[in-house]
């Protein structure tokens, strides 16, 4: 037996490999776009599948497909929905700018699963019915993203978020020099440095949801320009109607569907979203790094997890791995943004023509943000170890303490005893005992490392 068949399309004939479910307009994008090897994620192609049961459902109650081509799409959705010919959608992520060769794609597996179910479909007649790829990618690319904020990202950063908690709860009383550019400052505690990420992952929470309300909006519906041609008009109502019903979801129809065909501005808002998200976690990452610098010669305040030796060539050398992977993954986010507000630019009048570049930035992004984010979590946060002693030696011997002196005797001479205490290397109070009127007593609790860390005036 041959290991091909022949397949038309209105381009003419090619040759198709017989085991596969694809047709030839696949097979033309597999073979135009030999580009990364990369396909389009598999959330996406389930998020285009989920487009076409929930449009076979919409043409069914609008009485232009009948109940056994509907239920033939329907059921071979279901299939796909639950894995099965995962291997059937290798067309290049890098590949026409609407999307249209996945959309043929998905529209060709269901069709052939449909066929070998017992029941003739047609790719574009019955399955892409009341649909274009000029509506179907973005639709898909809002579901997708959607889907993956709330069921993987989300539930990542709150365990994240979790996990400082516990840690931040038990360290409210451990007071650490506090830096401002890299140099000693007054101090703060352990918890309020934990508190920090917490809350700037808490916003970079509220900023993700945001965006995704604005792509609940679905412009399923628009056909090829956003006008609706060869669409009912109560398409988009029945079909919002079975998307919900599936997903779970609020999605609407967007009511003006070009905006959401011409332009991508609700998906690059996401991504901008992501990025901030990214800039969080980078900032956690790098307190993690310096925090653990060391262990002798460098702030040594923490010790993260010993995970894996260090060097191939120093004995004994640990380094901070998790920190070091989630910064990268960060950096990697940052530049996926940067790719999709290129590509936000490019929407020549009714259609952008970069649909798949950001469909599969943004889920690739939320899913490296979801990774760093549980492995942050689970091999950083909750097992790194505090030297209290340190930490405390260090905030004793900080002669930037000294500016709690400030109201009583002025900052030109609490300048000088801090530059006294720092050039003989002896604790601020006992130059300030020295240099000042201020009693023994008064000067500890001016100074108290606690105290300060509380804010407001000395004394009060």
């Amino acid at each position: 037996m041959s290991d091909y068949r022949t397949e038309k399309d209105s381009l003419g004939e090619v040759k198709v490999p017989a085991s596969a479910l694809w047709g030839a307009q696949t097979q033309r994008a597999i073979d135009n776009f030999p580009v990364s090897g990369q396909p389009l994620p598999p959330a996406f192609i389930q998020a285009v599948v989920r487009v076409k049961r929930a449009a076979a459902i919409a043409n069914r109650k609008l009485s232009l497909l009948d109940k056994k081509h509907s239920e033939a799409i329907v059921d071979a959705c279901d299939s796909l929905l639950r894995g099965e010919h995962a291997d059937q959608f290798p067309v290049d992520r890098y590949q026409t700018g609407s999307g249209t060769s996945t959309n043929m794609n998905v529209n060709e597996v269901i069709a052939a699963i449909a066929r070998d179910a017992g029941q003739e479909v047609n790719p574009n007649d019955h399955v892409n019915m009341s649909q274009s790829s000029n509506d179907v990618i973005p639709t898909a690319m809002h579901v997708s993203a959607v889907t993956q904020v709330y069921q993987t990202l989300q539930p990542a950063l709150s365990h994240l978020q979790g996990m400082i908690y516990e840690r931040e709860t038990k360290t409210q009383e451990q007071v650490k020099t506090g830096r401002t550019h890299l140099m000693d400052a007054m101090p703060v505690t352990l918890g309020q440095e934990l508190r920090t990420w917490r809350e700037q992952l808490a916003a970079t929470d509220k900023r993700l949801e945001k965006a995704c309300d604005e792509l609940l909006a679905l412009p399923q519906g628009g056909t090829a320009v956003g006008t609706g041609i060869n669409a009912h008009e109560d398409f988009a109502e029945k079909f919002i109607a079975a998307l919900n019903e599936d997903t779970g979801f609020r999605f609407r129809s967007l009511e003006h569907k070009f905006v959401g065909q011409s332009a991508i501005d609700a998906p690059v808002a996401l991504s901008a979203q992501l990025r901030g998200n990214a800039i969080a976690l980078m900032k956690v990452a790098n307190d993690l790094r310096w925090m653990n610098s060391g262990p002798i010669h460098g702030l040594a305040e923490i010790s993260l997890p010993a995970l894996q030796p260090g060097s191939s060539i120093m004995p004994g050398k640990v380094n901070p791995v998790i920190p070091e992977s989630v910064a990268m993954v960060c950096a990697q986010v940052m530049g996926l943004d940067s790719a999709n507000a290129i590509a936000g630019q490019s929407g020549n009048f009714q259609l952008n023509v970069m649909l798949p570049l950001v469909a599969s930035n943004l889920l690739d992004m939320g899913q490296l943000l979801s990774n760093a984010a549980l492995m942050l979590a689970d091999k950083a946060i909750t097992g790194f170890t505090v030297h209290g002693e340190r930490l405390t030696e260090a905030v004793d011997k900080n002669p930037v303490l000294v500016t709690a002196l400030n109201p009583e005797i002025g900052y030109e001479l609490a300048a000088k005893i801090a530059k006294e205490a720092y050039a003989t290397g002896r604790p601020i109070i006992d130059v300030a005992e020295e240099r000042c009127d201020l009693s023994r007593k008064k000067l500890e609790s001016l100074l108290d490392p606690l105290k300060l860390t509380k804010g407001g005036i000395g004394g009060q």
